[in-house]
């Protein structure tokens, strides 16, 4: 635990003294929104409220795709990937602790986003914040924990850029198949549906345990 708490507090130190990840990552969300709405005929129709769901996703999965390929950026730079491999305790407290920290980070983002989506495509979410968030951080939470593991992999390799993306996004089809299906229904009934949410719930904690308990041998390689 104190591993975990170590790392975490580390990383969100490093990233309000720079901001360079949650800037970069807003700006991107923000254009991805953008240009949905410019692209989409009609800018706030009924028909693009449908979209509007698979829209906000696609926003936070690119949004986070770019945050996760720089999560050991520092420690690539610093030559300090080896000490994380050297600490006293389970490997997998280092991942929660990366984790935790891309969670936090992509979370800030998200919320940012979620406010200039509503604005711009005239979608009330301040009636139903509460149940998005909990849907929101779900997905984030699936999609943070097997993004974490991935990006120690990726960081090693010279393509890392490229080859997170193609290694995380088949891994995020029920990840985003339940988040979507959940914000889609919260969106047109306001109530939250069962099935997505378990959905969700499941995947969650399957990447979650295989990320820790794989995390062992990515520092090692």
């Amino acid at each position: 635990m104190n591993v975990l708490l170590a790392i975490l507090w580390k990383d969100l130190l490093v990233e309000w003294r720079s901001r360079e990840r949650v800037v970069a990552m807003l700006i991107f969300s923000l254009l991805v929104v953008v240009v949905f709405h410019f692209a989409l005929p009609g800018g706030a129709t009924a028909q693009t409220r449908d979209t509007a769901p698979g829209l906000l996703w696609v926003a936070y999965v690119f949004a986070a795709l770019l945050g996760l390929g720089r999560a050991f950026t520092l420690e690539l730079e610093n030559d300090a990937l080896s000490a994380l491999a050297l600490v006293p305790a389970d490997r997998g407290w280092v991942f929660l602790g990366k984790g935790a920290a891309n969670l936090v980070i992509l979370a800030v983002v998200q919320a940012v986003t979620a406010a200039v989506f509503g604005l711009v495509f005239a979608i009330d979410l301040a009636s139903i914040a509460l149940p998005l968030a909990g849907v929101v951080a779900l997905g984030s939470l699936g999609l943070c924990s097997v993004g974490t593991l991935f990006a120690a992999v990726a960081a090693r390799t010279r393509f890392r850029e490229v080859m997170l993306p193609l290694l995380l996004l088949p891994l995020l089809i029920p990840v985003l198949s339940g988040a979507v299906r959940a914000t889609s229904v919260l969106l047109t009934t306001g109530e939250l549906p069962f099935e997505p949410v378990q959905l969700l719930l499941v995947t969650d904690a399957a990447y979650l345990v295989v990320s820790f308990l794989c995390f062992e041998y990515v520092l090692d390689e």
